[in-house]
């Protein structure tokens, strides 16, 4: 087994013992997910320093987005959370805590973060998301090639060191679990959760955030 391989199955081994352990409901468009609970969680759990983020330091707004590239429901929300950030370019700022919920979950996890450490993260990541019919049975050869039409080095990429990106999925998880998260997507706006799940209810948040910032 080679080391990329190796690290796959390491993740999946976790979070496959965080899946049995709190019953996780893998979200869609269609079915809402539990309600997380939030009150006394210290602002860390939302965000730590090795996330992903996508917009300004500065931005008064924060989305924290409990995402999984092999979610379809991911996929579905993407478009909009997109179109906010292209919306609000210097009040808003995504962060994603990666969780590996589906079959080909953690493989892309671990691209991702190898298009992050690229500078290549927004590309790739559409690019992945994209492409995610073609792979999210786990066959992860093409989530590689769309990848890499969108700008990674994949050769660098399968030969990243792994081990950090090992410690911090196995954080997100107990982050998730620690704020009630059941699915993905999960969201929270300036550490809310959102008040019902849908595209147009996490658009509502924000632009609230937002004008509420500006007052």
């Amino acid at each position: 087994m080679n080391r990329r391989k190796g690290v796959v199955a390491t993740l999946l081994v976790s979070a496959l013992a965080f899946t049995g352990g709190v019953m996780l409901y893998s979200g869609s468009v269609a079915g809402e997910p539990p309600a997380p609970q939030v009150k006394g969680i210290a602002p860390e759990v939302f965000e730590r320093p090795f996330s992903a983020v996508i917009g300004p330091k500065t931005a008064p707004v924060t989305i924290v987005e409990f995402f999984d590239p092999s979610c379809e429901a991911c996929r579905a929300f993407f478009p909009q959370v997109k179109s906010i950030l292209a919306a609000n370019p210097k009040d808003v700022r995504l962060v994603l805590r990666y969780l590996p919920l589906h079959q080909g979950s953690a493989e892309a996890i671990v691209l991702l973060e190898a298009a992050r450490a690229q500078g290549k993260l927004e590309p790739v990541i559409q690019a992945v998301i994209d492409s995610q019919p073609d792979w999210h049975d786990g066959k992860m050869d093409a989530a590689w090639t769309a990848a890499e039409k969108a700008g990674l080095d994949v050769k660098a990429a399968r030969a990243m060191p792994s081990a950090d990106a090992m410690k911090w999925m196995e954080q997100n998880i107990a982050d998730a679990s620690t704020l009630g998260v059941r699915g993905t997507p999960t969201f929270f706006v300036n550490g809310k959760p959102l008040e019902s799940f849908s595209p147009e209810q996490l658009d509502a948040q924000v632009r609230a955030a937002v004008a509420a910032a500006k007052k």
